[in-house]
């Protein structure tokens, strides 16, 4: 089985902004209080400004994204992810920007990884924009991100 994400995080207000502002943008309700804007390739495609930094650490990240990231966090967290399995093995990558600035990461396991004592990269993130895991779950879980097992899935209404 596969899984594949690639999306933005943030709060449910804040990612009501940023779908506002970005054209093919829609902002999906997660759990405790987050939504997600899910990036499919025709949305990365149009966010790519082929000039600007590249963010080491991710595979799928637009250039120039940075500029927009830093300063949609001014109003406050938010994060890109991503992640890539198949058959249980893969790969995922995270950061949180903050008051204009990267607050956290990137962080990441590559193919054959274990997580670190932290969790998850995408825990890590979570729990950096306000996630909390109940008993038996961590963050991923406890937000919902295993909903749907492609980025595209959570388009679908």
């Amino acid at each position: 089985m596969s899984y594949e994400l690639r999306a933005l995080i943030a709060s449910v207000e804040l990612a009501n902004v940023v779908a506002a502002e970005v054209r093919l943008a829609r902002a999906v309700q997660l759990q405790q209080e987050l939504a997600l804007i899910p990036l499919t390739a025709e949305l990365l495609d149009s966010l790519d400004q082929h000039e600007g930094a590249v963010v080491a650490g991710f595979t799928f990240f637009p250039r120039g994204f940075e500029r927009r990231l830093n300063a949609w966090s001014k109003a406050g967290p938010i994060a890109y992810v991503e992640a890539d399995y198949f058959g249980g093995r893969g790969s995922q990558q995270g950061a949180v920007w903050l008051d204009g600035k990267i607050a956290l990461g990137p962080v990441g396991v590559a193919v054959g990884e274990s997580f670190p004592a932290e969790g998850s990269p995408i825990s890590q993130v979570l729990r950096r924009l306000g996630a909390h895991r109940p008993y038996g779950e961590d963050e991923f879980e406890a937000v919902g991100l295993g909903r749907h097992r492609h980025t595209e899935g959570w388009l679908e209404r």
